[in-house]
């Protein structure tokens, strides 16, 4: 299994960064989402996570996302396993591949030299026979691509838990299916079940005994109660059995060690944590660290000095040293993700001391260390601990004092390991991808970045219709990129909207979080801030579109319809609030989501809006119609018209149905007054995107949360193609090349991909 990379690379950007090049105007970044959304009555979408759950799950916000998206991804397994994809053409992987996206956990192959395994948090497992310079896809493509933990016995038996146990504030986390091992390198994966474990934090493998397996079962983050807790294994999962449970319903394990001395003896880190799209309580009385001396029989849960159970104590991790199995730390989070406290154990975690000059690691978890909240102590020195965090934070004496670092590496840390086999070499896993030393994982040492890791996430891409070479895109934390300026950054930020003009590649446009963009005439060597547009809210993707028939005239929408007749300069409201109203303040939510005018007739415009809210205007905003009647009241995603006409429009929403009768894709032949849901055999998935073909505009295709599917009638889908990864696909875009459609998707979590018609 190994992907086909032909890209070149740029140094990622730091987090938060939303410095736009050539000058262009900044907004600040969004970097309070810790401190404030955690509150119980704070509503709406405060970050790129938010606004992508409540997406999935307006207007039932209570709904078990992670059930439900397992269960679209075994629809989409069945749809493939029907379909007759013999003469159907493979999609592509276009990078890029030296960026780099989030690494939640990264393992060393004892057996095998040179060989690293890196987890990607929506991408999969990648394989490095190399020391970390490349790397190649070595996962199963029809399994969940969101990795969570791993762990590699000394024979080289890898295994894998699914689902990413980081909920962030600005980026999204995906849901597993449970734990899976491979006996050779990744080549073929067997699943060993626990599939309704939705995430999990850690995994440890007995390294003499491949077939004794133990799990921290972190659970569903939308959902309480189900397989959560400690489990173990003593036959290689064929069965399981809770070993450790929490002691509320949303109590899950996050952290699980092995003592080196001793393979019985377990240490855990319960976390007590849920959350709706509008709701967030990272914190409770079931979280704490427990210790178990039978090989996970009976538990403990540990005092001597760390943090008694309350309602405010957070998320925590828990390490021993392998070099002297009785030294032990602890760091421990607040329910709103503040640091509360370093501690170390001398005797094996009976008695604890609370250390003093940990104000580096309190800076470098800020007030979102639910992201982070991990510990690594070099196997040779009990005194050398690293702390993961915005920053790394190092310490050599024990705790007594430390040190933080992001210089030579991207923000956001999240794992750290040593190669047993080599003295000194380490690998750092981060958002930015995966990082090597051979100063033994020293802050002042050298730090050389991995290429061939192609785990981008994407939010939105564009193509050149003159050029389709010329790809652009807006990337979780790592800004707007081109393809041209070998994957070079245009614009900072979390990159999210990003246009190419049709008619001049050279003219494109960017966008960072809440609609702060950027246009550029030079292909984005240089970039100036877009006019002023009026709005009262702005999503955290703020839509923007051209006129398919005049690409001088910009659309933009907050709450209202912005329009420029000038390519960005200046820009007149065109519409009234066309949302509900907002809610609870939030200036995220109750903005425009999908914005499509008509080819046939530039003075219609279709506009969707993001709390199920869509329009026409036929006199350029003039006056506004009401057309969602008839529609199921979901976040409007996408609108596609039809080019020789007007009244024909396409509608995608997003939301699962859960027994309901609605379906997620409409058409509509008379502008709106009646509609025809078409989504025949789609899975039950989440669409965003829908693309009219350009050759033979009875075809449909559609970008989902599953895959990118297309229809000649609407009714029958089949898969796009053969040998894409059930990936979210966020954005898709056609091109004619040869008089034949080629189709490019903008995945989040393994880049972009291209299907070029072999027939």
């Amino acid at each position: 299994m190994t992907l086909t990379l032909r890209t070149a690379g740029v140094a990622a950007l730091g987090l938060g960064m939303l410095a736009a090049a050539g000058g262009a105007a900044a907004r600040p970044a969004d970097r309070t989402i810790g401190g404030t959304f955690v509150e119980a009555d704070v509503q709406g979408p405060a970050g790129g996570a938010e606004w992508n759950e409540l997406q999935r799950t307006y207007p039932h916000a209570a709904r078990d996302l992670d059930a439900l998206a397992g269960r679209a991804r075994g629809q989409a397994r069945a749809v493939a396993a029907r379909s007759d994809l013999r003469r159907a053409a493979a999609w592509q992987n276009l990078g890029p591949d030296k960026l780099g996206g989030r690494v939640p956990d990264l393992v060393v192959d004892p057996s095998r030299p040179d060989t690293v395994y890196a987890g990607a948090a929506s991408g999969g497992v990648w394989r490095s026979t190399d020391a970390g310079r490349t790397f190649t896809y070595a996962w199963d493509r029809g399994a969940t691509q969101a990795i969570g933990a791993m762990a590699v016995a000394d024979d080289g038996t890898l295994v894998v838990g699914t689902g990413e146990a980081n909920p962030g504030g600005g980026s999204t986390t995906v849901s597993g299916s449970g734990v899976y091992r491979s006996t050779d390198g990744g080549a073929t994966w067997t699943s060993l079940g626990l599939t309704g474990s939705a995430r999990i934090g850690a995994v440890v493998v007995d390294p003499k005994n491949p077939a004794r397996i133990f799990v921290a079962a972190t659970g569903g983050l939308f959902s309480k109660g189900g397989e959560r807790g400690v489990y173990g294994t003593v036959d290689g999962g064929a069965t399981w059995k809770q070993l450790l449970a929490g002691t509320t319903p949303t109590t899950g394990a996050v952290e699980l060690d092995m003592s080196a001395a001793d393979p019985n003896t377990l240490y855990a880190a319960m976390w007590d944590h849920y959350r709706t799209p509008q709701r967030r309580v990272y914190g409770g009385t079931g979280s704490g660290v427990y210790r178990s001396t039978d090989g996970g029989a009976t538990w403990t849960r540990l005092g001597g000095g760390l943090p008694a159970a309350s309602a405010d104590l957070g998320r925590m991790g828990v390490v021993s040293a392998r070099s002297d199995p009785r030294r032990l730390y602890v760091v421990a989070m607040t329910a709103e993700g503040r640091f509360e406290g370093m501690y170390t154990s001398t005797d094996g975690g009976t008695a604890w001391q609370r250390l003093a000059n940990t104000g580096a690691v309190s800076s470098a978890q800020a007030d979102y260390g639910w992201w982070f909240s991990k510990l690594y102590v070099d196997p040779k020195d009990p005194r050398h601990v690293l702390v993961t965090g915005v920053a790394l934070v190092e310490s050599v004496d024990a705790g007594a004092s430390w040190r933080s670092s992001s210089t030579g590496f991207h923000a956001d840390q999240h794992v750290v390991v040593w190669d047993p086999r080599v003295p000194r070499r380490a690998f750092l896993g981060n958002d930015g991808g995966v990082y090597a030393s051979t100063d033994n994982a020293s802050l002042d040492g050298r730090w050389t970045k991995t290429t061939s890791l192609a785990n981008m996430q994407f939010y939105s891409i564009a193509v050149s219709q003159q050029d389709p070479s010329r790809i652009s895109g807006g990337l979780q934390d790592n800004g707007s990129v081109r393809s041209w300026s070998g994957w070079g950054s245009h614009l900072g930020g979390d990159g999210l909207k990003n246009l190419i003009d049709p008619t001049n590649h050279q003219k494109i446009y960017a966008c960072s979080q809440d609609g702060a963009c950027s246009r550029s005439t030079d292909g984005g060597n240089s970039m100036q801030a877009l006019g002023a547009t009026t709005s009262a809210r702005r999503a955290w993707l703020t839509p923007m579109e051209l006129d398919p028939a005049n690409p001088a005239v910009v659309y933009y929408g907050g709450n209202v319809l912005n329009r420029s007749t000038n390519s960005g300069a200046a820009f007149t409201a065109i519409s009234k609030d066309l949302s509900k109203g907002g809610q609870g303040g939030d200036s995220r939510w109750g903005t425009i989501s999908a914005i499509a005018p008509a080819r046939s007739d530039g003075r219609v415009i279709y506009v969707g809006t993001n709390d199920g809210n869509l329009w026409i205007t036929r006199n350029t905003g003039g006056t506004w119609t009401q057309i969602n009647a008839g529609l199921p009241d979901r976040w409007i995603t996408q609108v596609a018209v039809d080019p020789a006409t007007a009244d024909t429009a396409y509608v995608t929403v997003s939301g699962y149905r859960s027994g309901e009768s609605a379906a997620h894709v409409f058409r509509t032949t008379d502008g709106g007054r009646t509609w025809t849901p078409l989504a025949g055999n789609l899975p039950d998935a989440p669409v965003n995107d829908i693309m009219i073909d350009p050759v033979d505009k009875r075809t449909l295709h559609v970008a989902t949360d599953v895959g990118v599917y297309s229809s000649a009638d609407g009714r029958a889908w089949t898969p796009s193609g053969t040998g894409l990864p059930q990936v979210p696909v966020a954005d898709l875009v056609t091109n004619v090349v040869g008089g034949r459609t080629v189709l490019t998707a903008g995945t989040f979590g393994l880049g972009v991909w291209r299907l070029t018609p072999t027939r």
